[in-house]
């Protein structure tokens, strides 16, 4: 690619006329200067051949105002004021990408209207442009800087980021004649623009003019490849989405100039994998990136795709998608997903089992199939039972791992009440259908159960049986009747009786008639009644095969007979030998008998010659006494016959002894030295005093005593 450039050199040498002939009037500059505006609206020809007759050919000049017309000429697009030094023409076609440098010998084209005055300053400074990834030999000349006040003394100097700052050396320019030049090789994408400034100086460095701006621009090459943001791409599309629907947007970047067409991308699919039902389900936008369903939405079902994923290659091409284009490539994966637009249906309509009488847990699987993706709720399961269940006796529950419907039964069935049940199941997804499928007569099945005889034991009735008895009653007295019968009516049974569990021993069963009778005396005072009953469990056997056995329980509550005399407590009991100190004890009396054959007690002193004279009892309440001493006494122990007599009918008495402690008491201690209980505080007997009467109003109170 060749260019012409005689007009501009004509225009530039009436501007250099202009600036060095004062004589030149500016009327007279203005009126060659029209005169040329006319001959120099092209400013030079481009001769372009691809050898192919430049089909389809595009040109970019690197400065902004110009541009190649049709008859490919340079022409300006506005009024142009500075050119600057240096323009470069790039042309591409599909055959042909070459570019042609255009030094300028001046610095100024005038096009347009221009009022010519002469400035007061003498150094001009031009842009430049420098093309990126130049080739050896370097340095290489971009641009020239003027000075009409040049001397022979003085020299051009080049500051800035790239001549003296870092990077420095990239550019340098000649001290004497100011031609600039670079001195390697740059890269656009990385260093865009430089500013620089010139200044002349003299011969000892001062400062003579400047500085002035030098902008030197990078002119971008194709020389960067579109680079997705991943290399892999996922996105989803639902089946049934109508065609145009978007699925994802696939983006790529490209480093070089976003204001050239070396920046500018297109989208293509290259390949789609698997290519069935149509190698062209999908479209990409060629300027967006945006990925489109094209397949119609009765083929992107789901359920009969040959796959759920489909590849996508994606290219992206540079350079507006032309065949010189640079390209990258990233992979598309699209996932179909489901929706609920198929109904679960069972695998029969029929299903059957057998359970025994009497067991529960799970008797049947229900199978069903659904189309739906396994993973999703328009898969899932949910069942219930819609007929056939009065008694709640079955439940159902979906098994998480295969989706079966998992039929139990909860309460024990009876093969005497109902041999056979008939359950109608349905089954629904866990997420609701689409509007145009509904459940069909395949969503529901029926359960026939069958229940098996099992030998069930025999039933007592009632059980417990209650029951009341006098305690001391004669041994071999009736107790009670058990009544057990076998559930197993539709076989002919007997059943037997046992004793399975007597604590005491105190009963007896006829195996037949099922008659109980004591056999030792009944005691109501045996530890193994409790709260007035003792209880005893029978079993009845039946003689099915195997045999089978029931249980029941005979509570007898035993009522009270006086037998038991009252006794004494506490049995022994403490006083100072000195009358005239602590003399009186409280005692009460203990019964093992209940109301009315206990309290109210009488307690006596027994019939001996004499006693009166040093004891005397007198009564607290209706189960404490008190004795008192009535003279000193000797240290030592003595017994006290007692008698007490309870109030059952008819009342028993028991001739009983207290044992005294008569110790010696000095300051509120006693010592009862040889006694049972050490050395004792008075005042502690004064509290027990005090406490004996306190339990005949609080019971509570008096088996805490008793126990303690």
């Amino acid at each position: 690619m060749s260019v012409s450039v005689l007009p501009l050199i004509l225009y530039l040498l009436l501007l250099s006329l202009y600036f060095t002939l004062p004589s030149l009037t500016a009327d007279v500059f203005a009126g060659f200067a029209v005169v040329l505006m006319y001959v120099c609206v092209c400013v030079f020809a481009v001769v372009f051949d691809d050898c192919a007759e430049n089909q389809d050919v595009s040109f970019e000049v690197s400065h902004p105002d110009f541009l190649i017309d049709e008859d490919l000429n340079l022409v300006p697009r506005r009024d142009v004021i500075d050119s600057g030094a240096v323009l470069f023409v790039h042309g591409l076609n599909a055959h042909a990408d070459d570019m042609a440098q255009v030094d300028i010998m001046g610095e100024i084209v005038g096009l347009g209207d221009i009022t010519p005055y002469r400035t007061k300053r003498s150094l001009l400074v031009p842009p430049m442009f420098v093309p990126e990834n130049q080739r050896a030999p370097f340095p290489r000349s971009i641009g020239k800087v003027i000075s009409y006040d040049m001397k022979d003394d003085h020299y051009f100097r080049l500051t800035g980021k790239g001549a003296d700052q870092d990077p420095k050396g990239v550019f340098s320019i000649n001290r004497r004649t100011g031609e600039v030049a670079v001195s390697r090789a740059l890269d656009r994408e990385a260093i865009a623009f430089y500013h620089l400034q010139v200044s002349t100086t003299d011969m000892s460095g001062n400062l003579v003019e400047g500085p002035v701006d030098l902008d030197v621009y990078i002119i971008d090459q194709n020389d960067n490849r579109p680079i997705f943001k991943e290399s892999r791409y996922s996105g989803e599309v639902l089946e049934g989405s109508p065609s145009g629907t978007t699925v994802m947007t696939m983006t790529a970047l490209d480093a070089d100039d976003p204001n050239t067409d070396n920046a500018v991308l297109r989208y293509i699919i290259l390949r789609q994998s698997p290519e069935k039902p149509s190698p062209n389900m999908f479209y990409i936008d060629p300027e967006r990136g945006d990925i489109i369903t094209v397949i119609s939405p009765s083929q992107l079902d789901r359920e009969t795709l040959p796959t759920t994923q489909y590849e996508l290659e994606i290219v992206a091409k540079d350079m507006a998608g032309s065949e010189v284009g640079l390209t990258g490539t990233a992979t598309a994966t699209i996932t179909i997903t489901d929706r609920n637009d198929h109904a679960p249906e069972f695998t029969h309509s029929l299903f059957q089992a057998s359970v025994d009488e009497g067991s529960t847990g799970v008797v049947v699987n229900l199978t069903v199939d659904d189309r739906d993706d396994p993973a999703t709720g328009g898969f899932r399961a949910m069942y219930s039972i819609i007929n056939g269940d009065p008694n709640q006796s079955f439940e159902i529950h979906t098994n998480p791992d295969n989706n079966e419907g998992m039929l139990s039964v909860v309460k024990p069935l009876d093969y005497e009440s109902s041999m056979f049940h008939t359950l109608m199941i349905r089954v629904e997804n866990e997420d609701p259908l689409v509007p145009d499928v509904i459940y069909g007569p395949s969503s529901t099945a029926t359960v026939y159960i069958a229940v098996q005889d099992v030998n069930e034991g025999p039933v007592f009735f009632p059980d417990p049986l209650m029951v009341t008895k006098w305690e001391n009653i004669p041994v071999g007295s009736f107790v009670a009747m058990l009544n057990a019968t076998d559930p197993d009516f539709r076989q002919i049974q007997s059943v037997r009786y046992g004793v399975l569990r007597d604590p005491a021993g105190w009963l007896s069963v006829n195996p037949v008639k099922g008659m109980v009778n004591t056999t030792a005396t009944l005691d109501r005072e045996s530890p193994h009644v409790h709260n007035n009953r003792y209880s005893a469990v029978f079993m009845a056997t039946d003689n099915g095969n195997p045999p089978a056995t029931g249980t029941g329980t005979l509570i007898i509550t035993l009522q009270d007979e006086n037998d038991n005399a009252p006794y004494v407590v506490p049995s022994v009991a403490r006083m100072c030998e000195d009358a005239k100190e602590v003399n009186v004890a409280v005692i009460g009396a203990r019964d093992k008998d209940i109301h009315p054959n206990t309290d109210p007690f009488k307690i006596e002193l027994g019939k001996q010659l004499g006693l009166e004279k040093t004891w005397k009892i007198s009564r607290i309440n209706n189960t404490h006494s008190q004795i008192m001493l009535l003279h000193s006494l000797q240290r030592a122990n003595y017994n006290v016959p007692l008698v007490l007599t309870d109030s059952g009918f008819p009342p028993l008495t028991n001739n009983t002894e207290l044992k005294v402690q008569v110790c010696t008491c000095k300051k509120n201690r006693m010592d009862c030295n040889g006694a049972v209980t050490p050395v004792t505080d008075l005042l502690l007997l004064l509290s027990l005093l005090t406490l004996s009467i306190l339990c005949e109003y609080h019971p509570d109170l008096q088996s805490f005593v008793d126990k303690e």
